[in-house]
């Protein structure tokens, strides 16, 4: 752990935006899921929500660029679980969907919650996904194509969500509650010795201001008893 690593990681994590998330519904090409978690992390989402009805999830590592280590991934079943769930914490959740009333994407209000739901490759997003949501956004086409790729799409709608964010000064402090903030900071600074204490059912050891432990041999001690 390098100086510049650690302040890499506590750079990031005062960015990170807890109130702004993806909904992937049924998307499946591994390197599509890995396209989105990458422009997430980018935009400085936390997690993600990703729909099977196999409750199986694989992104294409060389797509992703480590971006999986970063951003959460919650599995779903159904599409209903994530989206209820978040509108129940007053989350506004927008399908990307091209119909009459949709709205361009530019028009949202992305400082509020909000919550994106993006379709499959082919069916788009589902129909029981457009009963739940609160509306939908489409960005604008000026040629033959229909829709863009749904990574696409994604980075597009969730650039102007950065933009916007930025202008209002969301980027500015951390808005991480501290617990979690700092169990992230350890998992990324520390992820073998977090794994181990996942593992045992351990308390995670302090972290010096380097990311280090405070004392090292106190918690070589502890493990080797458990």
């Amino acid at each position: 752990m390098t100086p510049q690593r650690f302040e890499k990681i506590q750079h990031v994590l005062n960015r990170r935006q807890p109130d702004l998330t993806v909904i992937t519904d049924q998307v499946h090409k591994g390197q599509n899921l890995s396209a989105i978690l990458r422009t997430c992390d980018a935009v400085g989402i936390l997690r993600v929500h990703a729909v099977y009805d196999t409750g199986y999830f694989r992104p294409h590592t060389g797509t992703a660029m480590g971006s999986q280590k970063w951003v959460k991934t919650e599995v779903h079943r159904k599409i209903t679980e994530p989206i209820e769930r978040l509108q129940q914490q007053d989350f506004q959740v927008l399908a990307a969907h091209c119909d009459g009333d949709a709205m361009d994407y530019r028009d949202v209000d992305y400082t509020r919650p909000t919550a994106l739901v993006l379709g499959a490759e082919k069916r788009g997003v589902s129909g029981p996904a457009l009963d739940k949501v609160d509306g939908c956004v489409v960005v604008p086409m000026m040629g033959m194509s229909e829709s863009y790729n749904v990574s696409v799409a994604c980075a597009i709608i969730l650039a102007e969500a950065q933009r916007q964010r930025a202008i209002a000064g969301l980027y500015r402090q951390c808005r991480l509650p501290d617990e979690e903030y700092h169990r992230l900071l350890f998992e990324w600074c520390q992820p073998v010795i977090a794994r181990f204490c996942q593992a045992r059912d351990l308390a995670y050891p302090e972290l010096d201001d380097t990311g280090y432990l405070v004392n090292p041999q106190q918690f070589s001690d502890l493990a080797s008893r458990s």
